[in-house]
């Protein structure tokens, strides 16, 4: 399904009428037979494409709060399908109707809320799944407030996570700006002032020599760790919504944040899990669902490897009971009983994942710390050596100039 922007022409009373729509349909031959169905012909069709604007506010944590605050609120006299319909029908703003319009074809068509919702694709795997679990155990609205503080939590810890990055890089900026500006004319500096005396010449030009590859090493590093977390940002921000890509797959191989996602992505998950267990959904699509609520493809691997499983015949304990799961969570998996004991029992390892995450969130600021700490100290050091080999270079020179007087 696609979003495709169309021109069309129609009779009306006082002629001929062109107006723009907006249609989400698979291809553009399913948009003419849709406007010839009104009596209407086609002009021209364009696949629409959102503007970096658009995105911004789509993407953004506060639109998804209002949009689903919305539907909560709607929804106390109403299904939640009627909801979203009358917030997309009362909406006035072009820019806001634009990035509606898939919700609105998908309800027109007969679709589900949550899968009106998916086709915004605003929304996080992990928020998906809430709203999925809620509606399968037809809790949409008690699911609803808990989606709402899954994005808050997400946007205090990444506005955290942001802070803390954005003063540690200033401060590594200012220093590569500094040595970045400055290396060309200290060293040429160096170079017009060069020692006579050949064996402290010789030691001059090493010495210069290190100094400069050090610069261009710190210099270097600085700007290839800024391009890529650049290329991170950028890169997580257009593919919102996706299971899986590149920049993706680059930042899980980094260990500590590897594994600091992983967490997450299992508390996500186990929580949504245990959300459809105790609202008596069968357990298969409690599995199929829970796959879904991550975009970590090594526990969407884990949870369809169970459901598969438990197809086979396996015990639900045993299903459940393999890597990436940790020694402790599997012994308690192992010793599963009942479906109620479950839904604790995934709660429990969620709560677990969730304390996990935050302690190697806490891991990764203080490292950067460190790691900011170690450059800064060698940017500075690597300053106040230069100063040692400008005496070099000014003892030389007076001791030349003594030497001639003399």
């Amino acid at each position: 399904m696609k979003q495709w922007l169309a021109e069309i022409a129609s009779e009306t009373t006082s002629g001929p009428k062109r107006s723009k729509e907006t249609f989400f349909l698979p291809t553009p031959n399913d948009v003419r037979r849709e406007v010839t169905k009104r009596g209407a012909y086609v002009l021209w069709i364009r696949e629409y494409s959102r503007s970096p604007l658009e995105r911004l506010l789509a993407r953004s944590s506060w639109w998804q709060i209002q949009l689903l605050r919305g539907i909560l609120f709607r929804s106390s006299a109403t299904s939640p399908g009627v909801a979203l319909w009358k917030i997309i029908e009362v909406e006035t703003n072009p820019m806001r109707q634009n990035i509606l319009a898939p919700a609105r074809e998908a309800l027109s068509q007969g679709l589900g809320v949550i899968d009106a919702l998916k086709t915004l694709r605003i929304f996080e795997q992990s928020t998906i799944a809430i709203l999925a679990a809620s509606e399968k155990a037809n809790k949409l609205r008690d699911g609803i407030p808990h989606a709402i503080e899954t994005i808050t939590q997400k946007k205090k810890h990444t506005r955290a996570m942001g802070g803390t990055m954005a003063w540690l890089g200033f401060d590594v900026f200012t220093i590569t700006q500094s040595l970045f500006w400055g290396k060309d004319l200290v060293l040429k500096w160096f170079h017009d002032n060069k020692p006579t005396d050949p064996v402290k010449l010789e030691e001059f030009n090493q010495v210069v020599g290190n100094l400069e590859l050090l610069w261009n090493v710190l210099i270097a590093s600085a700007m290839g760790s800024g391009f890529f977390l650049v290329w991170c940002i950028i890169s997580f921000f257009y593919n919102r919504g996706k299971k899986d890509w590149p920049t993706a797959r680059a930042v899980r191989a980094i260990p500590l944040i590897g594994a600091y996602l992983r967490d997450l992505g299992f508390a996500d998950s186990m929580s949504v899990c245990a959300r459809m267990v105790r609202g008596r959904v069968p357990i298969a699509d409690a599995l199929q669902q829970a796959s879904e609520s991550t975009n970590i493809p090594e526990i969407a691997t884990y949870w369809e490897e169970a459901h598969e499983n438990l197809g086979r015949g396996v015990s639900l304990g045993q299903a459940l009971d393999r890597d990436p799961l940790t020694k402790n969570e599997r012994m308690e998996l192992a010793g599963l009983s009942d479906l109620t004991q479950l839904a604790t029992i995934m709660d429990a390892i969620s709560e677990m994942r969730a304390q996990a995450g935050k302690t190697k969130h806490s891991l990764i600021v203080w490292m950067a710390f460190a790691i900011t700490g170690l450059y800064l100290v060698i940017a500075f050091g690597s300053a106040i050596f230069g100063l040692t080999v400008m005496n070099m270079s000014m003892e030389s020179m007076m001791g030349g100039l003594m030497g001639g007087a003399l």
